[in-house]
């Protein structure tokens, strides 16, 4: 599954962003290499704090494998994802808000140099958001409540979404939830300092399906490739402005798979489980 998480709170405040990732294999000549960027587009509506909020994002993931496996990984080496998503939000009072999130991607190695059926991919979400965080006098806290499918997920359900934030302290605020929880330290108007636990991942449609041997005579086929990483670790930003920022995450993952995967979600083979290190950096803007 995809776990970039860009549903309309998702991404909470971000406007835009460019980022890159790197996740060198441990005991391994293997790597990832993504970037991604994406752009949304709130426009006011004539309803007091309506909003509509069309987004694009980008994704370009380069997987090197140079471990040895039982298959040709040529057209395992790159993959990339389209995505475009309209979202809708409106308050109910003061504090609570709703929003609501369609979108479809397309996600694919493009070994047929185009889109494929199979490629396609759509997703839905819808929130329930109380919002105090930027209150000037009382509690500074947000709480996200919703649910949220992907087609792309395997499953026939939508996934419940909890996440809280808060700032306790003038320098200081928490985050649970997911997928990412931190304790966050305010050093200056333009530094902070994180600890935090996430998640991160990709999914990609192989087109041509890729045949695994098994052993038996009777290769396997793979449909799909998919990545998923637990890690902890510590970041850093600095505000350029009030609205711009630079991050870098440094972690360590305590759960990384990449994985080929038959058209019923089945594992077929997974390429180097071993944990190791993960850095993302990039700038974001922010309302």
């Amino acid at each position: 599954m995809i776990l970039g998480y860009t549903s309309l709170f998702g991404q909470a405040t971000d406007l835009a962003r460019i980022e890159y990732t790197f996740i060198p294999q441990s005991n391994s000549n293997n790597s990832i290499n993504r970037f991604r960027g994406f752009v949304n587009f709130p426009i006011p509506l004539e309803w007091d704090g309506s909003y509509l909020v069309p987004g694009i994002e980008y994704r370009n993931v380069d997987l090197d494998i140079e471990d040895k496996v039982p298959f040709d990984t040529e057209n395992l080496r790159k993959f990339q994802m389209f995505r475009l998503g309209i979202g809708y939000t409106f308050k109910m009072t003061e504090v609570w808000r709703v929003g609501m999130r369609a979108g479809v991607e397309i996600a694919s190695n493009f070994e047929e140099r185009t889109a494929v059926s199979s490629d396609l991919r759509f997703t839905g979400a819808a929130y329930l958001v109380k919002d105090r965080s930027r209150d000037s006098t009382g509690t500074k806290d947000r709480f996200i409540i919703g649910l949220q499918y992907s087609t792309n997920a395997g499953r026939p359900f939508p996934i419940p979404v909890i996440n809280y934030f808060k700032k306790f302290h003038p320098d200081w605020s928490y985050t649970v939830g997911v997928p990412k929880m931190n304790l966050k330290h305010y050093i200056t108007k333009k530094q902070t300092v994180q600890s935090f636990i996430t998640i991160d991942g990709f999914f990609s449609n192989i087109q041509n399906d890729l045949p695994i041997p098994d052993g038996m005579g009777m290769p396997k086929i793979a449909d799909n490739i998919s990545m998923t990483t637990v890690m902890a670790g510590l970041g850093y930003e600095y505000f350029f402005s009030k609205y711009v920022l630079f991050y870098f995450y440094g972690a360590y993952t305590g759960y990384n798979e990449i994985r080929l995967r038959d058209t019923n979600r089945n594992s077929l083979y997974r390429i180097n489980e071993e944990n190791t290190f993960y850095i993302r950096s990039g700038i974001k803007l922010k309302l």
